[in-house]
């Protein structure tokens, strides 16, 4: 698994045609999200959040 500061600034993704029905296009851009928000949260608040879901954090 590649940590959020290993992660390429840019990431070029290709869809290929198929006959097999459609699946698996929408999922590349979820993992980062909590991480990000993560991030955000502690440049906030400088509190880590080691656990999810982000809530005790005093927001």
């Amino acid at each position: 698994m590649v940590r959020s500061t290993e992660v390429p600034a840019r990431i070029h993704v290709e869809i290929v045609k198929s006959d097999a029905p459609p699946g698996g296009v929408g999922e590349p851009g979820v993992p980062p999200v909590a991480p990000a928000i993560a991030k955000a949260v502690f440049a906030l608040t400088k509190t880590r959040a080691r656990e999810l879901p982000l809530r005790r954090l005093g927001l």
